[in-house]
């Protein structure tokens, strides 16, 4: 029997073998990090429809692409309605974003948003950075520049 961290691991994978994203709620936020615990990682949240997401992207996948050796991952989590999903998922495989891929499914949006970050009001894009053990280091509202996302990371390493 697989345990939750096992389960949640194996449908974002069998999503993205899919062309799909996962789905993440309240209760499997949590488990998508812990998943990633010894990783200095990255989560996007952004959406189709924020050309500042859009934008984003690829200096994001560049990041991961020059320090992944060292431990880096990158995770993107769309915010996107269920109707967008498909052209979400063909924003990413474009962008040869490595995955694992998201789409976020909160019970309750407000609940979620406090969850990942009680300074957040959900706008995009939003960054957060979290360290090896899984603890939240520092997060970025609105457009970001690349070398400064690189240099908070590159202090993880």
């Amino acid at each position: 029997m697989l345990k939750p961290l096992g389960l949640v691991l194996l449908m974002a994978s069998a999503a993205l073998a899919q062309g799909k994203l996962a789905p993440v709620d309240e209760a499997g936020y949590p488990k998508m990090l812990s998943a990633s615990r010894g990783k200095v990682l990255l989560v996007d949240f952004w959406a189709t429809y924020c050309k500042p997401c859009r934008a984003e992207t690829p200096a994001l996948v560049a990041i991961e692409e020059k320090l992944k050796a060292k431990g880096v991952k990158l995770i993107m989590v769309s915010a996107d309605e269920p109707e967008q999903e498909a052209a979400a998922a063909k924003f990413l495989a474009g962008a040869r974003v490595n995955g694992p891929w998201f789409i976020r499914r909160a019970k309750d949006d407000d609940r979620f948003i406090n969850l990942v970050d009680p300074k957040w009001n959900g706008a995009l894009p939003a960054l957060f950075l979290y360290d090896r053990s899984g603890r939240k280091v520092k997060a970025w509202f609105g457009e970001t520049a690349a070398k400064d996302v690189e240099s908070a990371v590159v202090k993880l390493l």
